[in-house]
């Protein structure tokens, strides 16, 4: 059955509601909590403005303590939503339209929220204002701004001397950003968010498409990828560049996979300069083209390659050029590897291996998770070539493996964030999900908002905190997927 023919019988349901008002309303309500939490909780200064006099103490000690918890009350209300629309979806009761509906609901008060559960949105702003002050943000870090500017001062402390990783497109984005809101940083925060959601409005645009060529089912990829905690809280709510590369790299898959090779890849190349991670899908379809034309497999491949390249560079250099900067973010994609933490498997290896040999011996820690992300690194390229040469026969296969391999770096990488999982979900939504395996990925989507608090500082190393949140991930799953689903109340 084709994706459309599923669809269409899914919006035939005799007995689906016009749209799950109740969930879509409790969503809602969670989403605004946030919102309201956020302006004494969330990251940085930004929220002094708005909750001061009388109301001055939630900003500090238990005041704020009370507002983190707030937060979490909000997060509950929306991850329980997001569940019960989830097995509405899969019982086949509610329509696309509901999915991207309830979406819209949960997002549109996170679009208003200081930066939540991170503040590399401050890091974004400071870069951008080196770049406008006509410096070269890939080698002058933040700290050149002076501690009297407002943006620096809410950089996490850990960042401000790092320059920026980011491509050219995404400087010039937060450069004009900086020159149109000065020192503002709520309105900052605000115009990088509406540029970022830019991303959202593609992966809307490109997710039917994927779908008819994968073979998944639309209202799954929809309420996996548009309404799930890990776009609405974190790409929208943080928010993070990855929802403008991701939003590219979806849109120029789905021009390649209908045949409109070169911009597909011109596409895919402007979110490679927005962020270097979308680059992992080129040489996956590069074998999509190749598998069209008409010669010998290798002829075809090479010829492929040549015009992909070709369209690379040429779009890329356009890019460096209006942005008026050079290659020297090269040398900084990898700046995340200075955060050592568990999520990573490589570093958690190498963290559960010195904590071992610690009892026994005092040792330092960064030789053990050195070697470990040393041997990752290894296994990481040994699994992506192996995904990219079974890839050669092109198609939607290239597609899904392009997936698997965006998860892979991701999880293997030496730093692993938990944003980074939508790289492969901007793809990897539209396939064919078995319930066993949907449930595991809501799961971990929950529980991926853990590891950091509202105001950005890491958590994953407060035990308790991480086992009531491994626990919400696992109800979360089980209760996607329980029986009686068919019956899940609208």
């Amino acid at each position: 059955m084709s994706a459309d023919t599923a669809e269409k019988a899914a919006d035939s349901v005799p007995d689906a509601p016009a749209h799950p008002r109740g969930t879509i309303v409790l969503g809602t309500v969670g989403s605004v909590i946030l919102l309201v939490a956020s302006f004494a909780a969330a990251a940085g200064s930004v929220r002094h403005p708005f909750v001061g006099g009388p109301l001055d103490w939630v900003n500090y000690g238990h005041g704020h303590m009370l507002a983190e918890l707030v937060t979490y009350v909000g997060y509950g209300l929306l991850v329980l939503a997001w569940i019960r629309l989830g097995r509405l979806v899969l019982a086949g009761r509610v329509r696309t339209r509901s999915v991207l509906l309830a979406a819209a609901c949960w997002t549109v008060p996170m679009l208003f929220a200081p930066a939540l559960f991170t503040r590399d949105v401050f890091s974004y702003l400071a870069q951008g204002a080196v770049a406008l002050e006509g410096l070269d943000p890939f080698t002058v870090p933040p700290t050149v701004l002076g501690h009297s500017s407002e943006i620096l001062n809410n950089v996490h402390p850990f960042w401000q001397g790092t320059p920026a990783p980011y491509g050219p497109l995404f400087i010039l984005l937060v450069k004009g950003t900086v020159w149109l809101v000065g020192s503002h940083v709520y309105a900052g925060i605000l115009v990088t968010r509406l540029i970022e959601v830019a991303g959202l409005a593609l992966l809307v645009w490109a997710l039917p498409g994927l779908v008819r060529h994968l073979g998944g089912r639309l209202p799954v990829a929809a309420w996996l990828l548009l309404a799930g905690p890990l776009t609405v809280v974190h790409l929208v709510g943080g928010p993070h560049n990855d929802l403008l590369m991701i939003g590219f790299l979806a849109a120029g898959t789905l021009l390649v996979l209908d045949r409109r090779h070169v911009l597909g890849i011109a596409v895919v190349t402007l979110g490679v300069a927005v962020k270097a991670s979308a680059g992992i899908a080129l040489p996956f379809l590069v074998w999509v083209w190749a598998a069209r034309l008409p010669s010998t497999r290798w002829r075809n491949f090479v010829r492929a390659a040549a015009c992909s390249v070709g369209v690379f560079v040429t779009v890329f250099a356009a890019v460096s050029l209006v942005a008026w900067v050079n290659l020297g973010w090269l040398m900084m994609v990898n700046a995340s590897s200075r955060l050592v933490n568990w999520l990573s498997p490589p570093t958690a290896l190498g963290e559960l291996l010195h904590g071992l040999v610690s009892i026994v011996a005092d040792v330092p820690r960064d030789p053990f998770v050195t070697v470990t992300r040393l041997l990752g690194l290894a296994v990481l390229v040994v699994l992506v070539v192996r995904q990219w040469w079974l890839a050669r026969d092109g198609g939607a296969d290239a597609v899904r493996r392009a997936a698997i391999a965006l998860l892979l770096v991701a999880v293997l990488s030496a730093t692993m964030l938990p944003w980074y999982l939508t790289w492969a979900l901007a793809l990897g939504a539209a396939l064919p999900w078995r319930p066993r395996r949907l449930a595991v990925a809501a799961g971990v989507s929950v529980f991926m908002v853990a590891p950091y608090s509202a105001s950005g500082e890491q958590l994953l190393y407060e035990w308790p905190l991480m086992f009531a949140a491994i626990a919400l991930s696992a109800w979360a799953g089980y209760a996607l997927v329980r029986p009686r689903g068919a019956q899940a109340r609208a």
